[in-house]
C-alpha cells in the first residue's frame, strides 16, 4: 500500500511465492522474511535504506538476538526505529512477522544508512 510518497508492508511471514512456509533456524526463516520485505519494497519503488519504521512480531523473544544477528544485516548502516514485541502466536505458526514502514525512492528526503555510512540526498 502507497500513501503520500511512503510504503506501508504488511507484515511478512516466512513464506515462499507459493504461499509455503518455511521452516528451519530462526536466522534462516528470518531471512526468507527479508527476502520478502525486499521484494515488496522493490515492487513498491522502495528499498531497505528508505524504511522509516519496523515492527518485529515474535513467538518467543528468546529467539530476540538471533533474529537481530539477520536484522542487523539489513539495517547495518542506520537504525529505523523499532518495536518488537512477543506475541503468543503468529499467522501459520511461523516463529516470526515483520512489517515495515518505508519512504518512496521518489520522495524527497534523504537515503538513510548507506553501506559507507553517508547520506544522498534525494531531489
Amino acid at each position: 500500500m502507497k500513501a503520500n510518497g511512503m510504503v506501508f508492508v504488511s507484515g511478512q511471514i516466512p513464506a515462499d511465492k507459493e504461499g509455503n512456509i518455511i521452516t528451519g533456524s530462526i536466522e534462516e526463516v528470518t531471512e526468507a522474511v527479508f527476502a520478502n520485505l525486499a521484494a515488496v519494497l522493490k515492487a513498491s519503488g522502495s528499498s531497505f535504506n528508505r524504511v522509516v519504521k519496523v515492527n518485529v512480531f515474535l513467538s518467543d523473544m528468546g529467539n530476540f538476538a538471533r533474529m537481530n544477528s539477520v536484522y542487523e544485516k539489513y539495517f547495518s548502516g542506520h537504525k529505523p526505529a523499532r518495536s518488537c514485541v512477543a506475541v503468543k502466536e503468529l499467522p501459520k505458526g511461523v516463529d516470526v512477522e515483520i512489517e515495515c514502514i518505508a519512504l518512496e525512492d521518489t520522495t524527497p528526503g534523504k537515503t538513510i544508512g548507506r553501506q559507507h555510512g553517508e547520506d544522498d540526498e534525494f531531489n
